[in-house]
C-alpha cells in the first residue's frame, strides 16, 4: 500500500474505498446540514502539518502535504481549520505566540515547489534529495517537529533557490521572468516594510539576539528614523548597503513563502476548505522594534492568576494615548499598528480567531523590570498594585488622580478599529473565533456584553443542553491546542483541602453518565429508550473511553465547534503545549506521514482512541431527532417526516462506523 508517498506492506485495517469515500463525505455533511452545524474546525497549528513523499524536519499549511491532509479532514466533515500564528519566528523560540504578526514563517516554503520546473528549479534536484529525508516511519503516532534541522536546511536551500533565481533572470529564464514580475509586484507593496524587516534580521545576527533592547547600539534606529533624525537615517542606510544582499535574500524567501500561501488560498477557495488565523495579541521582537515608539514604557502584557503568581508573557502594550487621534477615531500609530496586524491576518485567510481577547478592551499589565519573585504575595490573590494591574487601574504619572487610560480608548478598540476592519474584509463578527478564555474585569464585561460578541464554550465545564441555547453564536471546544488529550481528561486529579486527591473530572455535572446518556436519547416514545440509556449509563462509569466518545458526540450537536488534531487522530501520549511550562517539547508535536494509516489502524484496534467520525455523528444526529419529536411533543406526523429525512443518513453513518472498526487481513 502507498499512502501520500510512504511505502507500507502490512495492513491491519479496512478504510474506505474510493468510491466510498465519496458516500461518507455526502452523508457526514448531510447529518450535519440536519442537526444544524454550521462550522467545524480541525485545529492544526502549521508546524504540525504531516511530510509528503520528503521531509523538511517542519509541517507547513500551505504544501502539497496540506492539501492532502485537508482534503482527508473534509473526508470527515470539517470545512476549515484552525492555524495558529504562522509568522516567522523569533531566534531561539518555536512558540508561534512569539511570531511576527507581519513577517510569514520561512520555514513554512514547500521546498518541492522549489525544485519543480514551474519555479524554474530554484532548486536543484542534488540539493533537494540531500537536505529533505523520507518520512521516518515508526510505531507512534505522531512525531516532532525539528526546528533547529529545519532552520539549517532552510538557510542552505534558500540561498541556493535566491541565487539561482538572479542567475536564471540573467540567462532570461522564461520561469523566473515570469516570476520576476510577480516579485516586482510584491516588492511594490511590501518594499518598505520588507527592507526595515531584512535590517533587523541582519542586525539580530550581528547581535546574536532578537531582544534589541539588549543591543548595544541601533535599539532605537527605526524610532530615530521615523523622527528624523539624520545620523540615524545615515546608520540605517549604511546596514542596508553593507548588507544588501542579505536583505535582498529576506526580501525574496518572504515572496515565496506568500506566493505559496495565495496558491494555497486559491486551492482551498476552490475546494470549499477555510482557513482560520490567528490573531496572537502580541508581536515579535522584530515588530516591536520597527513599532517601539507606539508601545507603553515599562510595561508588559500578561494574565491575572488568582491561585499563584500571574502569567509573564512579555508582550508589549499599545499605548492608550497611540491609539486614536480625535474624537472621530481617526488611527493614530498604535491603531494603525493593530489595524495593519488585522489586515495582514486576513490577507489570505477566510476567519480569524482572535487571541486574548481581553488583551484589546482590558490588559492586565506587569512592571517589565520586576523580577519573578516580584509577583509572589501572600494570598495569592491579593496583588501588589506597584507591579500589576489592569490599564484601567495605571495612572498618569502627571496627574496621579487621572487614569493613564483618561478617554477609555481601549473600551473602543472593538467597536471602532476591529469591527470596522472586519466589515471591509467581509468577515461578520458571528463568524470569528473569539478567545475569551481569561479573568473577566467589569470593564471587560461591559465591552463585551455592549458589543455583543460570541465567545468559546467549553464542554469540558458546560453542558451542550443549557449552553446551545443560551449562546447559539459560540463557538464550542472540548480540548484545544493548550490542553491534555481530552482522553486523558478522567485521569485528572486535583488537591482537596483535606489532602485527599480526587480525579475531579468525573465529579463535573458536564461528565454525569446520567446526562450524556439522556442527552443523546431524549425522545421518550423510542422502544425501550429506558434500558439504553441505563446500558450507557453503565458503561460510561466503567469505560472512560465510551464516555470521552459520548462528550465528543455532544459536542457534534453543537452550531461550530473545533477538535484538536490529536484528539481526531488518537494521539494521547504528548501534549503539543502545556501553558505556563518550558520545556523541549511544547509546540513540537506533528502528524506523521503515515497518518491515515494508523488512523484507521486506531480505529479498528481492540481499544481505539482516536474518532470514529461516523460513529460519534450517528450518536449525534439521533439525539438531534429526538430534541426534534420531544420539541413538537411526540407527534407522530412530524415523527415520520423527520425520520424519512434522518433515517438513510443514520443507516449509512452505521454502516461506515462499522466499516472503520473492520480489520483486514
Amino acid at each position: 500500500m502507498r499512502i501520500l508517498g510512504v511505502s507500507s506492506s502490512v495492513n491491519f485495517q479496512r478504510r474506505p474505498t474510493g468510491q466510498e469515500e465519496a458516500d461518507l463525505k455526502k452523508n457526514i455533511n448531510k447529518a450535519y446540514e440536519i442537526i444544524g452545524v454550521k462550522e467545524r474546525a480541525i485545529i492544526t497549528h502549521g508546524a504540525c502539518f504531516p511530510a509528503y513523499i520528503r521531509d523538511s524536519f517542519i509541517g507547513s499549511p500551505y504544501g502539497n502535504a496540506a492539501k492532502e491532509y485537508n482534503k482527508f479532514a473534509a473526508l470527515y466533515g470539517f470545512n476549515s481549520n484552525q492555524l495558529g500564528p504562522g509568522g516567522e519566528l523569533q531566534k531561539d523560540s518555536v512558540s508561534p505566540y512569539n511570531a511576527s504578526a507581519f513577517a510569514q514563517n520561512r520555514l513554512f516554503i514547500d521546498l518541492a515547489d522549489l525544485n519543480s520546473d514551474r519555479y524554474g528549479k530554484l532548486l536543484s534536484d542534488k540539493t533537494y534529495e540531500k537536505l529533505t529525508a523520507a518520512p521516518k516511519i515508526t510505531n507512534k503516532n505522531y512525531t516532532m517537529t525539528d526546528f533547529k534541522k529545519a532552520e539549517k536546511i532552510y538557510d542552505i536551500a534558500l540561498k541556493e533557490a535566491y541565487h539561482n533565481f538572479k542567475i536564471n533572470l540573467l540567462n532570461s529564464q522564461p520561469e523566473a521572468i515570469v516570476l520576476n514580475q510577480k516579485y516586482q509586484q510584491f516588492l511594490k507593496k511590501n518594499n518598505s516594510r520588507l527592507t526595515e524587516e531584512g535590517i533587523f534580521k541582519v542586525l539580530s545576527n550581528k547581535y546574536g539576539t532578537d531582544d534589541y533592547t539588549q543591543w548595544p547600539q541601533d535599539r532605537t534606529l527605526i524610532t530615530d528614523v521615523k523622527a528624523g533624525k539624520l545620523d540615524a537615517k545615515q546608520r540605517f542606510d549604511k546596514v542596508y548597503y553593507d548588507n544588501y544582499t542579505d536583505v535582498q535574500q529576506y526580501k525574496f524567501e518572504q515572496f515565496l513563502i506568500t506566493k505559496q500561501i495565495k496558491e494555497h488560498k486559491k486551492w482551498r477557495d476552490e475546494n470549499n476548505f477555510k482557513y482560520i488565523n490567528d490573531l496572537l495579541v502580541g508581536c515579535s521582537k522584530m515588530d516591536a522594534w520597527r513599532y517601539e515608539d507606539v508601545f507603553l514604557d515599562g510595561w508588559e502584557m500578561g494574565a491575572y492568576e488568582g491561585s499563584g503568581p500571574s502569567q509573564r508573557w512579555h508582550i508589549p502594550v499599545i499605548d492608550p494615548k497611540k491609539i486614536f487621534l480625535n474624537g472621530d477615531y481617526d488611527l493614530n500609530d498604535g491603531g494603525k499598528f493593530l489595524r495593519e496586524k488585522i489586515d495582514t491576518a486576513l490577507e489570505y485567510c477566510e476567519n480569524l480567531r482572535i487571541d486574548h481577547v481581553m488583551g484589546l478592551v482590558e490588559p492586565y499589565l506587569l512592571l517589565k523590570n520586576a523580577d519573578d519573585e516580584d509577583f509572589i504575595t501572600n494570598p495569592p490573590h491579593l496583588k501588589n498594585k506597584n507591579n500589576e494591574k489592569y490599564i484601567s487601574e495605571l495612572k498618569d504619572p502627571e496627574n496621579s488622580n487621572l487614569e493613564y487610560d483618561r478617554y477609555w480608548d481601549y473600551t473602543k478598540i472593538i467597536e471602532h478599529l476591529v469591527l470596522p476592519a472586519f466589515k471591509e474584509h467581509g468577515l461578520d463578527k458571528n463568524e470569528a473565533v473569539w478567545e475569551d478564555i481569561c479573568s473577566w474585569p467589569d470593564r471587560y464585561k461591559k465591552v463585551y456584553k455592549e458589543q455583543d460578541l460570541p465567545a468559546i464554550t467549553n464542554l469540558d465545564w458546560a453542558r451542550a443542553e443549557i449552553t446551545t441555547k443560551e449562546f447559539p453564536e459560540n463557538w464550542f471546544i472540548l480540548g484545544n491546542h493548550d490542553s491534555l488529550p481530552v482522553m486523558k481528561y478522567l485521569r485528572r486529579k486535583a488537591k482537596l483541602n483535606d489532602g485527599r486527591e480526587v480525579e475531579y473530572t468525573r465529579k463535573q455535572a458536564s461528565w454525569s453518565p446520567e446526562y450524556l446518556a439522556g442527552y443523546l436519547n431524549m425522545d421518550d416514545s423510542r422502544e425501550n429508550i429506558q434500558e439504553i440509556r441505563n446500558k450507557l449509563i453503565d458503561l460510561y462509569k466503567n469505560d472512560d473511553r465510551a464516555i470521552v466518545f459520548a462528550k465528543f458526540a455532544e459536542l457534534m450537536t453543537t452550531p461550530k465547534f473545533q477538535i484538536s488534531f490529536d484528539d481526531f487522530l488518537g494521539i494521547t501520549d504528548v501534549v503539543y503545549n502545556a501553558p505556563g511550562t518550558d520545556n523541549d517539547i511544547n509546540w513540537r508535536a506533528r502528524i506523521t506521514a503515515d497518518y491515515q494509516e494508523k488512523y484507521y489502524e486506531n480505529l479498528s484496534s481492540d481499544a481505539p482512541t482516536a474518532l470514529n467520525i461516523p460513529e460519534l455523528l450517528h450518536q449525534a444526529l439521533q439525539a438531534k431527532v429526538d430534541m426534534e419529536v420531544k420539541a413538537h411533543n411526540y407527534d407522530e406526523e412530524f415523527k415520520r417526516s423527520i425520520y424519512e429525512k434522518a433515517q438513510p443518513v443514520l443507516d449509512k453513518l452505521q454502516y461506515y462506523a462499522g466499516v472503520l472498526k473492520e480489520k483486514e487481513d
